[in-house]
């Protein structure tokens, strides 16, 4: 048995490594004294890349109480990844952090072992963390990571052993990248770290209940958001099918494309495509007149700004600007290639599948985020990147979309009184306010002034953003606001309402579902979009919990924003598609919460493949589209439809 320690709050506390298998005996005694108390449980990996398809890509799983750790090498073999399997499955309550977005994930995949099991039976640390602050350290928060939290609930002297791992990495001449997979297994300090981080979650739990309780955190979100994790989970599990071939010749093409519009815009004089200030002259050189700065003083030259000057229709009546046109191109084809293109290639397992990481509570907001690959931040117009992610063999992509759900969340939770009555009559919104606003002759130029106030109100946008992206002036634009405010006078009563319990409860609002929601208080104006996303986010949430109660689980592949992404087999795509709007469709507050199905070829992309007008390109739905190369006929049945 090797021994080694990690100190905190003042004493060294024991962390035991079995060697032999003879040690497991001296383990497995442990598990079955503690087998019905909370034990902590965590995983050492070679790297984030824990679903590669990779068995052995699982170096240490780590068990451990308040006051001592066990840390099992399964990398020895046979015997002591059969010990871990089986304590596993023994213990009858666990606590991890991170625990369904990682280490749960990590164990199912290494050890085989059953992914809903792992979670029924687990609390995870993170999750509580982020129901009392939801925000980043960088945003004002403690931070969700382990070593923040400690730090903030445990011992703000505890040892810092990843910051001294990192060093030993170093030190080998290695990377954070490579060093969990290349450090020496019987490195002290990497033991110390492995067995410190389940000592620091078995205390880091019942601190964190505390404040719970101290907070008035809505008890029912806890076993709300384990669930989430739960199905999220299952999702990052089964992953995509990725094309690779067609990702290959994506990558390569957009590496010329890249290499193309930049030599357009170094004809202009910029030298490289990210020098705002280079840019800035070159297009004051060409007649363009900036207007707008940065909090710094320099002119803005941002891509809003860029996609103003490059527009084919612009408001100032001027043609659209060449320069401003190559940047956009060249900015896209480098970013499209090196964060999605070349991370798909990367993130592949070793049959061909991507695992996209579903971070279920990542926004302040708590939205949901996926990550490795990011494809929530895929452009939103454009088929080519998800073309390279695919439905199984004999199946077809599902997309089911909430219809707007943003403003049906606004209405109802502001109690906007003709918003509720144009949505429940099933009016066009956007046109309701468009006649609230500018009369009942409205223009679809005012149409489109409605719908960005609309969107505006929600997303905390003010009269300068919706200048730009209307194309109006600020005189315009301030008076189309006040009169959207006059025409729904409950949206400004409802933020003011939560800016007043902000200031009264230590700058956190609470959301209608009673999550804390902190406020900065140089931007309280953001009140009505938290109090709006926060609730949106919850619909997604109750959507997929009837998705799981249903049976549906198995076929959903993605949450992307107010979308779920499944896969489905031919003979029962529109079965289960209906199924899947059925989860998506409920009442809140009186109003109704209703969702679109959209049915798709194989690839993903193939729902995003139209043309100018709008409509489905039945040319390119069969010479991209697999499913579609082998049914033309229904390429031209959609496109007609």
């Amino acid at each position: 048995m090797r021994e080694y320690s990690f100190p905190v709050c003042g004493e060294a506390w024991p962390v035991h490594v079995p060697e032999t298998t003879e040690d497991l005996y001296e383990f497995r005694t442990w598990v079955i004294e503690h087998q019905n108390q909370t034990v902590a449980v965590d995983t050492e990996s070679k790297g984030l890349k824990i679903l590669c398809g990779d068995p052995g890509y699982v170096r240490l799983v780590q068990f451990g109480t308040a006051t001592e750790a066990w840390n099992i090498p399964i990398e020895l073999g046979a015997p002591f990844l059969t010990n871990a399997k089986w304590a596993l499955e023994a213990l009858t309550s666990i606590v991890g952090h991170n625990w369904h977005g990682f280490d749960a994930l990590a164990l199912s995949a290494a050890l085989k072992l059953d992914y809903d099991m792992l979670c029924r039976k687990a609390q995870d640390t993170m999750m509580y963390a982020k129901l009392i602050d939801p925000r980043s350290k960088h945003e004002g928060g403690i931070g969700a990571g382990l070593k923040p939290l400690s730090d903030h609930y445990i011992d703000p002297t505890a040892a810092d052993t990843q910051g001294d791992l990192t060093a030993v990495f170093r030190s080998l001449g290695l990377t954070k990248a490579t060093g969990f997979a290349q450090i020496d297994l019987w490195h002290p300090t990497y033991q110390s770290y492995a067995g410190g981080d389940v000592i620091l979650t078995s205390r880091l739990l019942p601190a964190l209940q505390a404040e719970h309780k101290r907070l008035s955190v809505r008890t029912a979100l806890v076993p709300f958001e384990h669930e989430i994790g739960r199905i999220c989970g299952h999702m990052s599990l089964t992953g995509m099918a990725h094309d690779r071939p067609y990702t290959e010749g994506l990558s390569a093409q957009l590496a010329q494309d890249a290499e193309k519009f930049s030599a357009v815009v170094a004809r202009y004089g910029v030298e490289k495509i990210g020098a705002p200030k280079q840019i800035a002259q070159a297009l004051i050189g060409m007649g363009e007149a900036l207007t707008e700065r940065t909090a710094s003083g320099a002119l803005k030259v941002d891509k809003a700004v860029l996609e103003f000057l490059s527009s084919d229709d612009r408001p100032d009546g001027k043609p659209a600007n060449p320069l401003a046109a190559a940047i956009i191109k060249a900015r896209r084809a480098t970013k499209w290639r090196q964060a999605y293109a070349e991370r798909f290639l990367e993130n592949e397992d070793i049959h061909g599948r991507i695992h996209p990481n579903i971070q279920t509570m990542a926004a302040r907001t708590y939205r949901m985020s996926v990550t490795d690959p990011a494809v929530q931040t895929l452009p939103s117009g454009d088929w080519t990147i998800r073309r390279s992610l695919m439905a199984d063999e004999g199946q077809r992509i599902i997309s089911t979309d909430f219809d707007g759900v943003e403003l049906r969340v606004l209405a109802a939770v502001a109690g906007v009184r003709k918003m509720k009555e144009a949505i429940t009559s099933g009016e066009d919104l956007h046109g309701t306010t468009a006649e609230l606003i500018f009369g009942p002759d409205y223009t679809k130029a005012q149409r489109k002034i409605a719908k960005t106030i609309n969107f505006g109100v929600v997303y905390g946008g003010g009269a300068g953003t919706i200048s730009r992206q209307a194309g109006i002036s600020i005189t315009e634009a301030q008076s189309a606001v006040a009169a959207y405010h006059r025409a729904y006078p409950e949206i400004k009563r409802f933020g003011n309402r939560l800016q007043c319990e902000a200031f009264a409860d230590e700058m956190v609002i609470r959301s209608v579902t009673g999550r804390r929601l902190p406020l900065d208080r140089d931007r309280t104006y953001a009140a009505t979009n938290y109090g709006v996303q926060s609730p949106a986010r919850d619909c997604l949430g109750q959507a997929l919990l009837e998705a799981d109660r249903r049976g549906l689980t198995q076929y959903l592949r993605l949450a992307v924003h107010d979308e779920l992404i499944a896969s489905a087999p031919e003979a029962q795509v529109r079965e289960i598609a209906q199924e899947i709007k059925e989860c998506m469709n409920f009442d809140l507050m009186g109003v109704p919460i209703t969702a679109s199905p959209d049915i798709a070829g194989q690839s993903w992309g193939s729902l995003y493949m139209k043309d100018t007008s709008g409509t489905y390109s039945p040319e390119t739905l069969i010479e991209y589209d697999p499913y579609f190369a082998a049914h033309p006929n229904e390429a031209h049945t959609l496109a007609e439809a």
